[in-house]
């Protein structure tokens, strides 16, 4: 049984469509990269398994029980349920407190009672996956540079009890060796029989990494990911 699965999902804000009828499974175990320009949907589609859009409509299918369906308003009024049954989702951009400390913003990130727990033990094992981060936990996030902001952006994720992890353009704005650094480590990352999905621009970053890649275009799903990026080189683009 696939881990999710997404049937005829569209999706988007206010009168705008971003998503268009738009199918997708993940399986157990897998690592897929979701590869496309900015402005494509890639967002909008990780947002939306998480019940983050304007509206939306479809199915969406995780670990056998529905946590989609039709919806025209309340952004985020599903998250927290949607975050306790097993899904983080770690944004793009530099998305942190930055008035806490790098151990607070970590530990923000252990959302279900059972993790909160154990999140000693969680913050070990993100600092096993970005080691710098040892050496910073006492120090205000917003004092960070570029990738250690994403380092803590990222592990906060993985503080959560989580099967589904979504990490959203992680390279965006770092400087080419950070974001190989970072992406490497996230493909390092033991998921069991959880599922991950990485959604980027910058193809040579996945290539050889993931099991699976599949290309984002105009708001629909393409297999051929050269297709995805039409005659534009894989670490270029647009605004998103």
């Amino acid at each position: 049984m696939s881990i999710l699965k997404l049937t005829g999902i569209s999706a988007g804000y206010g009168p705008v469509r971003v998503l268009h009828d738009l199918d997708l499974s993940v399986e157990p175990g897998e690592r897929l990269g979701l590869v496309g320009l900015n402005g494509h949907g890639k967002t909008t589609l990780l947002s939306t398994i998480v019940g983050l859009t304007g509206w939306q409509d479809g199915s969406i299918v995780f670990e056998g029980k529905e946590i989609g369906g039709r919806r025209t308003h309340g952004v985020g009024r599903k998250t927290p349920g949607i975050v306790r049954s097993g899904i983080a989702l770690a944004p793009q951009g530099d998305a942190i407190f930055p008035g806490l400390s790098v151990k607070d913003n970590l530990d923000s990130g252990a959302y279900t009672s059972a993790s909160w727990r154990s999140r000693k033990r969680r913050r070990d094992s993100v600092i096993n996956v970005f080691p710098p981060l040892g050496k910073l936990l006492k120090q205000t996030a917003g004092t960070l540079s570029g990738g250690e902001r994403r380092m803590v952006s990222v592990g906060r994720a993985l503080m959560s009890d989580s099967k589904l992890y979504l990490v959203d353009e992680p390279s965006l704005g770092l400087a080419p060796k950070i974001s190989m650094g970072l992406v490497a480590a996230l493909c390092e990352i033991d998921i069991g029989e959880g599922a991950m999905i990485i959604a980027e621009q910058n193809l040579p970053l996945l290539e050889g990494r993931v099991d699976r890649m599949l290309g984002m275009h105009a708001g629909e799903i393409k297999l051929d990911v050269g297709e995805a990026l039409g005659d534009v080189p894989p670490s270029a683009g647009g605004m998103h």
